[in-house]
């Protein structure tokens, strides 16, 4: 199958008649941009509740139906609902909930494909979630009205894949220099000193963090604890290594440094998380 049809080819995941899921990998433009796209839509009327980890995921919903209710880092109230949002990295667990009646899109984001595509601090969304309007304006309620009236998921994902690609045409790049500590801290599954970083820019570690903060919405210690997490987590599901040797091969200090970890970045403990409890 060529490689543009293994592309719009969508996933598909359903529990039960009780919801339906899409998935969309972006096209080459959006590399580094985008992860993926992903439709949702409840089908039957009940209570639905999960709870995301940190991650370098930075969504932006599109609703057409009922709003979630989002609480960050605890149960959420009566207060606490959201339809079309963007949402800045936080590093701590956040607690969804629907009741049967949501439908919509989601565009993940890299952190600094977040940065072009808003094309604003992302401190100015990080911790919180904004709506739709106040992020995108009149071009974001006009992409709402386009996604809500599309015959499908397919061309849903058409209409947002145009949009992104649209305003990623007159952004900004990335700053060379943001860029390339950005990767070191992926690539070294958040184990480089913070210290090396700025001394081989250049820069001080105040500066760094500034910098830092202004593209991805948090400092690049925090961006290593959540890479570092996410790291950990990923061997738990792909080896027979025990704690102790996965909090040494990730540049914890001990094991209970790796559990204190996971309980203020996911909320539970590294055993429940692994297993997907």
């Amino acid at each position: 199958m060529p490689i543009e049809m293994q592309r719009r080819k969508e996933q598909d995941r359903s529990i039960s008649g009780l919801f339906e899921m899409r998935r969309r990998l972006p096209n080459a433009a959006l590399d580094g941009v985008v992860t993926d796209i992903c439709g949702y839509r409840e089908t039957a009327p009940g209570y639905f509740h999960n709870i995301e980890y940190a991650s370098l995921t930075v969504p932006l919903v599109i609703s057409f139906a009922e709003p979630f209710a989002i609480g960050l880092g605890r149960t959420p109230g009566d207060n606490d609902r959201f339809a079309s949002f963007a949402a800045g990295l936080y590093a701590g667990p956040v607690m969804i909930q629907s009741f049967g009646g949501a439908c919509c899109v989601q565009v993940n984001f890299t952190p600094l494909g977040a940065r072009r595509f808003f094309g604003r601090p992302m401190s100015e969304l990080a911790d919180r979630m904004v709506a739709l309007d106040d992020v995108l304006g009149l071009e974001g309620i006009a992409l709402r009205e386009k996604l809500g009236n599309a015959p499908d998921w397919n061309m849903r994902f058409d209409l947002a894949e145009m949009f992104v690609a649209g305003r990623l045409a007159a952004a900004h790049e990335t700053r060379a220099e943001i860029a390339w500590a950005y990767d070191r801290i992926i690539f070294s599954g958040g184990r480089t000193r913070i210290a090396s970083l700025a001394e081989k820019l250049g820069w001080s570690r105040k500066h760094l963090a500034e910098r830092f903060t202004d593209a991805t919405g948090i400092g690049p210690k925090t961006l290593s604890r959540i890479v570092r997490f996410n790291r950990a987590l990923g061997l738990s599901r792909q080896q027979a290594s025990g704690w102790a040797d996965i909090a040494a091969d990730c540049g914890y200090a001990d094991q209970a440094h790796l559990a204190r970890e996971f309980r203020d970045l996911a909320g539970e403990t590294p055993t429940t998380l692994s297993l997907g409890v």
